[in-house]
């Protein structure tokens, strides 16, 4: 495994983060296509031994039992020292009032919940899953910057929001000598190339390392565009984010699919290889249900597509709306 800086940071990470979605116990809530804890320890286990130090989740996946999970295999596969382990906050935890949302309060309860269930005394990369516009900006992005001083975060980061958003996070952060963002999180595929007119190239001057997620469409482009799995028939956001531009998506999806059966590989392969070719992505996120998941997540780190190839892949995009966005 080659790796690879996060942004401007020191920190190495490999350029494939596994998304830990997948990973949970389906009666603790959304999603209902999680895998239990055995199923998902053995590609936790292939992860680590193919080199992937970079692992993403967040509290709200299947009621906070995706960090129970992961944080088990971890502490059983690997070196504390040799991960990093990446989290989110905003979403809701439990009913009623600071059950939810990034003020002062819940990020600190909700950081000292997810560190219990990781099992761990500190998380690499803390981040906020959107913004949280109940919560004036400030008091968010103070509230980071305490908990990095405390020893209980190494580096913050943001997710999917408008760019004049990140920028102007960014600006306060450094105004007021507050730790400051150094990963996006966002939407970011063939399918939706949106984030190249303004979040991308904020990223490249600034720093930022992006780590894509949903870099595969959900699923949409690895497979014939008609085709129907249980996740896909159990995810509304997917349908959220694609069913509105379906005829301009499948002519994308069309084309992943000549060029990976010219080159005898999977179409996971070509559209990641894609991805990978801009030097903004660190690393894209990618979920792995299967162990073939993951074999292809990682044979795409070879597959040097050609400036013909990626001509071809992006020439039948059009303009989307911008979705993923809170």
């Amino acid at each position: 495994m080659k790796y690879v800086k996060l942004g401007r940071t020191g920190l190495d990470i490999s350029p494939i983060c596994l998304g830990c979605m997948t990973f949970g116990e389906p009666e603790r809530g959304y999603p209902s296509w999680s895998m239990p804890e055995d199923d998902s320890r053995a590609i936790l286990k292939q992860a680590i031994d193919a080199g992937i130090n970079f692992f993403d989740t967040a509290n709200v996946y299947s009621d906070g039992s995706s960090e129970e999970i992961l944080g088990r295999a971890l502490r059983d596969f690997a070196r504390r020292d040799e991960v990093v382990i990446a989290t989110k906050v905003r979403g809701a935890m439990r009913p009623g009032p600071n059950g939810s949302g990034l003020s002062r309060k819940a990020i600190f309860t909700e950081l000292d919940a997810s560190l219990t269930r990781l099992g761990t005394d500190h998380i690499d990369l803390y981040q906020i899953h959107r913004l949280d516009h109940a919560v004036p900006m400030e008091e968010t992005l103070e509230a980071l910057h305490d908990v990095v001083k405390s020893g209980k975060v190494r580096y913050i980061g943001a997710s999917s929001m408008h760019a004049w958003e990140f920028s102007k996070a960014l600006h306060l952060q450094q105004a007021n000598g507050w730790a400051r963002f150094v990963s996006m999180q966002d939407h970011y595929n063939l399918l939706n190339r949106e984030e190249e007119r303004e979040m991308l190239p904020l990223c490249a001057d600034q720093g930022i390392g992006v780590i894509p997620w949903s870099p595969l469409g959900r699923g949409r482009l690895t497979r014939d565009w008609d085709t129907v799995t249980d996740r896909s028939s159990a995810d509304p956001i997917g349908n959220r984010l694609y069913d509105a531009t379906e005829a301009a998506d499948k002519a994308v999806v069309e084309k992943v699919a000549s060029i990976a059966a010219a080159r005898g590989v999977s179409r996971a392969q070509v559209a990641l290889a894609w991805l990978l070719r801009n030097p903004v992505i660190s690393a894209p996120i990618v979920g792995a249900g299967k162990p073939a998941h993951l074999d292809d997540a990682l044979a795409a780190l070879e597959l040097g597509l050609t400036d013909e190839e990626v001509a071809e892949l992006e020439t039948p995009y059009v303009p989307h709306p911008v979705v993923g966005i809170a």
